[in-house]
């Protein structure tokens, strides 16, 4: 839950990447460490932003108004001559952030966030490929539903999109829901076995 305030914008900021040596991922999250130790320590130290989360080179900053947010933005950008940071806003306080789609409104709500370019077209179920290739993508996208504090709404929109794909892909039915009540299993026992992953999900 983040905290409160009558932010105007969330900030996710996401650094434009050149590929390069085999080590340069490393590099990047050391390099980014710094910087959050640096800069965005002391920003939250003096309340300049509320909330900051970062998965990979994607950063999620919660702040009270459009000047601290522009202030974040130019300050960062100027940091160093060879990083370039890009800025999406709220918008009718909805926010993307990698898969999700984040709503702010009385509460905060969460839903599977769906890009432009998305099509449901995977390994076909009648193909000659493994059958773990072919459920592959299935088995991650169960796992999102059944992990993710989306709404009982979201989670009934996303199960029907999955069937949908499924039989857009020749994939039974049956299989699907055979692979929900699996890892739901598996989730259930691995929450009992793991009290860190327990706590987690409280």
């Amino acid at each position: 839950m983040l905290p409160g305030g009558k932010a105007r914008n969330w900030t996710p900021i996401q650094i434009i990447k050149k590929k390069g040596s085999p080590i340069s991922r490393t590099i990047a999250e050391i390099y980014l460490k710094y910087l959050e130790e640096k800069y965005i320590k002391h920003c939250l130290e003096h309340k300049d932003i509320l909330y900051y989360r970062r998965y990979v080179d994607d950063l999620l900053i919660y702040d009270q108004n459009e000047i601290s947010a522009d202030k974040i933005h130019n300050f960062i950008n100027h940091i160093g001559i060879h990083l370039e940071f890009k800025t999406s806003e709220e918008i009718n306080n909805t926010l993307s952030f990698i898969d999700l789609s984040i709503s702010r409104n009385n509460n905060i709500e969460l839903e599977i966030f769906i890009k432009p370019t998305y099509t449901d077209i995977m390994i076909h179920y009648t193909s000659n490929h493994p059958q773990t290739h072919k459920l592959a993508a299935f088995i991650f996208y169960i796992n999102r539903i059944i992990s993710m504090p989306i709404t009982r709404q979201a989670t009934n929109r996303e199960w029907h999109e999955l069937l949908t794909m499924a039989r857009n892909n020749g994939v039974p039915e049956h299989i699907i829901h055979e692979l929900k009540k699996q890892l739901i299993t598996n989730k259930t026992k691995a929450t009992q076995t793991n009290p860190l992953q327990k706590q987690s999900n409280k």
